[in-house]
């Protein structure tokens, strides 16, 4: 019997990516892109912590002047998420500016520099898709380098805020239901607010915390009730059940000195059935048509900050185009330098001013908005924004 030999097929793009080394995916993707579109020149761009530059990624010491990452052509592509081309002159040709997302979590943008004449709509189409399989790759080499997450920064980061980035799940997620847009200031120097959320088949958890104090103390108080908060999830126990342990947890370790304020929120995703408990002071909002309404929740206490409470669950209901906006205290609650809340009023002009913009930019212009209304970036508490689009599910 005569056997042919059959030739051994070429590695896939995502295959020879994967294969990298995980500080070396921008020299790979170089390679690859000079094979197959004739690309002379790549660059990876990652979005520092505060959304305001994109900074490229190099060896050392590790990232090149940045540019803005709302402005420009790079910054076009990484704020709208469409693919941006840049007309060259000296020397002639283009430059493709393509965002990289990851699951709905905007990471920054790739650049390819491409001879003239070379550009076509597949093309663009092809580099759409080398540049989030990319993303997938950086977002998994995070795990065993510490290259991406240095090229992000414009100066150090507290420790506090090292650990805070370090306990989130990303800056957005999307799915054909929802899509999550979130923000937290001071970007370099965050302690006890934070965020999570967690996806299944069938439902969405999602969780904003304000953890008491300032700095390392509020860092470990928000890493414990967030871990306290996951275990229990991944218990599979009710939403108000997942309150009542971790305010155990905190309990146990603080006994009542400190607390954490923490909203909790499961979605049904067939029905837009919304589960919520009401621990502390994050606010929530929702937008329906041109109205802009406070959800009034019960109030319930803080996580931690008595023995064994008991916590109760209230529903709502999420429609297709309604957008919910919860912020924690160091939004609604700060105040100007002389002495003006920034409340209410104010937040309700901004989310009427960003109705049509994405959840990422929303989220955005509401800390942009605190700053403003602050007078100075050195907010004297943490801020997060966590904004989600509800599209429900089809059919």
């Amino acid at each position: 019997m005569d056997f042919v030999k059959v030739p051994e097929p070429q590695p896939s793009t995502e295959a020879r990516l994967r294969a990298a080394a995980p500080h070396a995916l921008v020299a790979v993707a170089r390679s690859l892109l000079a094979e197959r579109v004739g690309a002379q020149e790549v660059t990876l761009l990652l979005a520092d912590y505060a959304l305001a530059v994109l900074q490229p990624v190099t060896h050392l010491p590790h990232t090149g002047p940045p540019v803005s990452a709302q402005d420009g052509p790079a910054g076009s592509a990484f704020r709208t998420q469409n693919p941006v081309l840049e007309v060259l002159d000296d020397p002639a040709g283009h430059l493709a500016h393509l965002p990289i997302t990851v699951r709905g979590d905007r990471l920054g943008v790739l650049s390819v520099r491409l001879p003239a004449g070379s550009v076509d709509p597949h093309t663009v189409l092809q580099l759409g898709e080398f540049a989030t399989a990319l993303g997938h790759e950086v977002a998994t080499a995070g795990r065993d380098t510490d290259l991406y997450l240095q090229a992000r920064r414009t100066r150090r980061l507290t420790l506090a805020a090292e650990m805070q980035w370090q306990l989130l799940p990303g800056r957005g997620c999307a799915r054909e239901e929802y899509a999550i847009g979130a923000h937290l200031e001071p970007a370099y120097a965050i302690g006890g607010d934070t965020f999570d959320w967690s996806t299944g088949a069938d439902h969405l958890v999602l969780t904003v915390t304000d953890g008491m104090g300032h700095g390392i103390d509020a860092s470990l108080l928000a890493g414990l009730t967030v871990g306290a908060l996951r275990n229990a999830r991944r218990a599979g126990i009710g939403l108000a059940d997942q309150a009542c342990l971790a305010d155990q947890a905190v309990y146990a370790q603080y006994g009542g000195k400190s607390y954490a304020s923490t909203l909790l929120l499961r979605f049904d995703l067939a029905t837009g059935v919304v589960h919520a408990v009401d621990a502390g002071s994050p606010q929530l909002f929702r937008q329906r048509g041109g109205t802009t309404e406070r959800i009034e929740l019960e109030a319930q206490l803080p996580l931690g900050m008595f023995e064994e409470t008991l916590y109760t669950e209230q529903t709502f209901q999420v429609e297709p185009g309604d957008r919910l906006i919860a912020v924690s205290s160091g939004v609604h609650g700060t105040r100007s330098a002389t002495g003006d809340l920034f409340g209410e009023r104010v937040l309700r002009q901004i989310l009427g001013a960003t109705r049509s913009a994405s959840p990422h930019e929303t989220a955005r212009a509401v800390v942009a908005g605190l700053i403003e209304h602050h007078g100075s970036k050195d907010l004297m508490s943490d801020a997060a924004v966590v904004c989600l689009d509800w599209h429900g599910r089809r059919g």
